[in-house]
């Protein structure tokens, strides 16, 4: 894991409150998926420090569910929000067995796939825990994007690769997988999830005033992409 979500983690909580990436482009455009989520019980798969948790319970969710592979951002959602929410350190990749079947209205997993190397794993936790009906929304790296660093050339195949991110302030290195649009298509449907809305997303416009350059880039080329997926009812 890296040291942007442990040890720089209160930094990095700074850090996404308003910036472009987070702020501007992925939580818009994530939360553009969801329907209303008043009284329905949800699940923050990569919850980090909280910025869709606190979206959540401003919108009087039944119960929320707060999951990080980080104890240092499960530490920061449980100090800002204590009883609101159930939060506990888990790695998606080995699913969600502290979950029960058929307990979930919602799932968000935001920004997180791109560090799990195989994906079926996930979307076979999220449908064994999607109540009949019920749906996952998450957002991951836009494949498009992610081929301009692969060392291959080959966009069918799956690739780690580690990169420097100044998100924070300071460079820390981050390492990813890249993967194409089918390998993500295949693990979604291979659970039984149906996929029912693919966006690229849209940069808000304020971030033009932050940032022109990056403003620029992402009302051009995709950075992000966003997908919807549901449980069929029984």
């Amino acid at each position: 894991m890296s040291d942007m979500y442990t040890k720089h983690a209160a930094k990095y909580a700074e850090a996404v409150k308003d910036n472009i990436y987070n702020a501007m482009l992925e939580r818009p455009s994530t939360l553009a998926l969801l329907d209303c989520v008043k009284g329905k019980d949800v699940i923050d798969i990569g919850c980090g420090p909280g910025a869709y948790a606190e979206w959540f319970l401003q919108q009087s969710v039944k119960s929320l569910v707060c999951t990080d592979l980080s104890e240092e951002m499960v530490a920061l959602v449980k100090d800002r929000f204590g009883d609101q929410v159930r939060a506990y350190t888990q790695d998606i990749s080995k699913g969600l067995p502290s979950e029960s079947d058929n307990s979930a209205d919602v799932i968000v997993c935001p920004l997180v796939l791109h560090y799990v190397e195989e994906l079926v794993p996930v979307f076979d936790a999220a449908f064994r825990v999607l109540k009949p009906g019920g749906y996952m929304v998450f957002s991951t790296h836009h494949p498009f994007a992610d081929f301009e660093c692969s060392p291959s050339g080959n966009y069918f195949s799956r690739e780690q690769i580690e990169e420097e991110w100044n998100t924070v302030g300071v460079p820390v290195k981050v390492s990813f997988y890249r993967r194409s649009l089918t390998e993500i298509c295949s693990a979604i449907t291979s659970a039984g999830l149906l996929i029912s809305n693919i966006s690229e997303g849209c940069v808000d416009d304020r971030a033009k005033a932050m940032c022109e350059s990056t403003y620029n880039h992402l009302k051009r080329s995709p950075n992000f992409i966003f997908v919807r997926c549901e449980k069929a009812l029984a």
